[in-house]
């Protein structure tokens, strides 16, 4: 696969969940985005981090910019 270069990249927006409204930069139209969260750890463990995982899935009916992403509930 070639690189994909800024001039290839497409403008997305993601709909519902903790990230909505978030505008981003996207190149590929990848079919899966995961925003992660930070999380606050009681105890300093060597470097361990702990981060909150969302799904965002691409919506194929929109084959326009802004590409669309919709937050899936259901993964973990």
């Amino acid at each position: 696969m070639d690189a994909i270069t800024a001039t290839d990249r497409e403008t997305a927006v993601l709909d519902g969940g903790p990230a909505d409204g978030l505008l981003m930069r996207v190149g590929g139209r990848p079919r899966v985005l995961h925003v992660t969260y930070p999380c606050e750890v009681e105890a300093d463990r060597g470097g361990v981090r702990v981060e909150g995982v969302y799904v965002y899935r691409r919506d194929y009916s929109v084959t326009e910019q802004p590409l669309r992403y919709g937050f899936d509930i259901a993964s973990p």
